[in-house]
């Protein structure tokens, strides 16, 4: 299994912090969750961390057993 990590208001969206999913490409996991989840993922402004990595091009990622794979929501304050 890898594990989806949520952050922020995403694990708001997702109704918890983090989910196990089977491993793959990015692609096809994200047709395993609720669509508005899916959705909140792919917000061009979320960032997303592989293995405490900060990914560039998350259309090339291939999920592996172990892997955790962090969503970041843009941080607002002041």
């Amino acid at each position: 299994m890898a594990l989806l990590v949520f952050l922020g208001r995403l694990a708001d969206v997702a109704g918890a912090g983090q989910r196990a999913v089977e491993p793959g490409p990015l692609a096809e996991v994200l047709t395993t969750l609720p669509p508005a989840l899916a959705i909140a993922l792919l917000d061009e402004r979320v960032r997303i961390a592989l293995n405490g990595e900060l990914v560039s091009e998350p259309e090339a990622i291939m999920l592996e057993p172990g892997d955790e794979l962090a969503f970041l929501p843009p941080v607002s304050g002041g």
